[in-house]
């Protein structure tokens, strides 16, 4: 091979005849009466100890105790490679005893023999050329690639190799075996690798693929660096780690989807899906499990989802409704740290809280609203002055107030856009002091009783509420916001909920971000930021739609992009970094009975 991962035209070195081989009898039995005697007299070595019962070779396979063994070997590479070629027999749905020997050769060496290969080949097309027949199209190609590798060879930046390529597969019945090899020589040919059964030479050929680095069947391709370096399996689809939670079954291979989310850059998180695709059982599942490795949950739940999870694990609800008793105020002003002016962040905040209720803002309202807010704030006694901020803050009436004291109209607007909030059907709910503190591992947040219109506010106030406990206490911890595209819809609250992705790695914070809404969120340049700011990723099963979106921003392939519209309940891609797997979400049945639990 080349820089453009081409085979070398050199022809493999043939492997040498074994006569021990080839005068092996069909089937034998190993024995010794060294080993027949220390048995009689109850002496036993390690290596008596660990052997096998019996082996049995046969003319292409091996049979060692009640286990069947062939190997093949490969003869045959294909011309053009790419990085991780190998993928589909490192991850190949049985086990694999796959052995690679290198040999490095000198370029001395390497040069002669293509220098006199290349001057076969040039006389060779020279006398087809003279008699008038057609150029053979592969003796000019291999031709091409010699003259290529010569000159990289000579320049130092390649350098030449022996390779030899060995797979041992395994079985439990003859059957099987013949089975298994059929689709592993299928799977072979279809990367246009030629390969071959060790035939008279199964013991030399399982020999070989043993961790003792001896190399009995010595078939050999020559190779040189980049196409050698193509050829190692670094990347495989296992997504197993010795620490984290348990996601799901890798549908690959298999294998467990173990992730600790705490050890990526950042342990932000966004799942993507459509309605009934099954994010909110995974989710729930996910709570679960980190709850039991001892990280603190705060979810923000439009639905009332998750009342049953915190029932059972003890867990704090919090229901934003006229009805409930615990209430949340906007004025609050949190602890500021040093050098912080705590006033005027919060006046920032009130500003983003009431664009929300209000709406845009012209730049006439915007100024009269921080005024009015400063002058608010100073009917308490609190002003910049750090100590005056354990005065008892104001609340949302006693803005309305201000601004109706206003001699300007636009004054007496924007009082009257949020008068419901003081006197209508909301009031109350965002209108009182502050009376709930976190003293949970779980706290849930619930605004299904709101109105549809008042649950981007109240979504907003409690992570805003939050932000303010993440900040004076760092701790590992996990913010789940369920149906996000509330948030992202509106361009203030998507550029909050953002700035939360950005800042909550420096806190020991894991912000989850859910949505159903998979067009409108990939529609903001915030929605895609959150999605390019979080280190995991999982798209369960997509809509037409949804799905030709998430393939340009995740460059899924056409396979990709059909397991997700086809996927069934809890199955989808699994992306951790630069990684990413098909999984499928599994629970216990305890697990599902509590998840199902209303």
């Amino acid at each position: 091979m080349n820089n453009d991962g081409k085979t070398n035209p050199a022809p493999a070195t043939p492997p040498p005849t074994s006569p021990a081989a080839s005068s092996q009898p069909p089937a034998k039995s190993i024995t010794t009466d060294k080993i027949a005697k220390k048995f009689a007299l109850g002496i036993s070595s390690i290596t008596d100890i660990i052997a096998p019962s019996y082996v049995e070779v046969d003319f292409s396979h091996l049979k060692i105790n009640e286990t069947y063994y062939t190997t093949l070997f490969v003869v045959g590479y294909p011309r053009y490679v790419g990085p991780n070629w190998l993928h589909s027999l490192i991850t190949f749905d049985h086990p694999l005893v796959v052995s690679m020997f290198v040999y490095p050769t000198q370029s001395k060496v390497v040069l002669d023999d293509l220098k006199r290969k290349i001057a076969e080949m040039e006389a060779t097309l020279e006398s087809e050329i003279k008699k008038g027949k057609v150029v053979d199209p592969t003796v000019q190609v291999a031709l091409d690639d010699a003259l290529s590798l010569q000159a990289e060879i000579a320049k130092g930046a390649e350098r030449f190799f022996q390779f030899g390529l060995y797979i041992t597969i395994p079985a439990e019945t003859k059957d099987e075996l013949e089975r298994i090899t059929k689709e592993v020589e299928s799977s072979l040919s279809s990367l246009l690798i030629i390969s071959k059964r060790a035939v008279l030479e199964a013991e030399e050929g399982f020999k070989s693929t043993l961790p003792i680095f001896m190399d009995k069947l010595t078939v050999w391709r020559n190779m040189d660096t980049t196409s050698l370096g193509m050829t190692f399996p670094f990347i495989t689809s296992s997504l197993t780690m010795s620490e984290g939670i348990l996601y799901g079954i890798n549908q690959s291979d298999s294998s467990l989807v173990i992730f600790d989310r705490f050890s990526l850059e950042n342990a932000n998180m966004v799942v993507l899906g459509k309605s009934g695709g099954g994010k909110s059982f995974m989710i729930k599942l996910e709570v679960m499990r980190q709850l039991m490795v001892g990280t603190e949950v705060i979810i923000i739940d439009p639905e009332n989802e998750y009342k049953g999870i915190a029932t059972s694990f003890g867990g704090e609800f919090v229901e934003f409704s006229g009805s409930s008793p615990i209430r949340i105020n906007p004025f609050d002003l949190p602890v500021a740290e040093e050098g912080e002016d705590a006033l005027a962040n919060n006046v920032l905040n009130l500003h983003t809280l009431m664009r929300v209720i209000m709406g845009e803002l012209t730049p006439e309202e915007d100024a009269l609203l921080d005024k009015a807010m400063i002058q608010t704030y100073q009917q308490k006694g609190i002003t910049q002055d750090p100590t005056t901020h354990g005065n008892e803050p104001p609340l949302l009436e006693d803005l309305y107030k201000v601004l109706i004291g206003m001699e300007q109209e636009s004054a007496q607007t924007m009082a009257f856009k949020f008068e419901k909030f003081i006197k209508g059907s909301a009031s109350g709910i965002f209108n009182s002091q502050s009376n709930f503190t976190f003293k949970n591992k779980l706290t849930v947040f619930g605004i299904r009783d709101l109105e549809e219109n008042l649950r981007p506010v109240a979504m907003y106030i409690a992570l805003d509420y939050i932000w303010t406990k993440i900040r004076h206490e760092k701790k590992k911890r996990l913010l789940i916001v369920d149906e996000a595209w509330y948030l992202i819809k509106q361009k203030d609250t998507a550029e909050f909920i953002f700035n939360f992705a950005k800042r909550a790695r420096k806190y020991g914070l894991g912000l989850t971000t859910i949505t159903q809404d998979v067009e409108d969120f990939l529609a903001t340049n915030e929605g895609k930021a959150i999605i390019t700011n979080s280190s995991l990723q999982i798209l369960l099963k997509q809509s037409p739609v949804s799905v030709d979106k998430l393939t340009d921003i995740f460059y899924l392939t056409s396979g990709e992009k059909h397991f997700l519209l086809s996927s069934g309940v809890g199955e989808g891609l699994f992306f951790a970094g630069p990684s990413h797997v098909a999984v499928k979400v599994l629970a216990a049945e305890h697990e599902k009975n509590i998840i199902e639990a209303r």
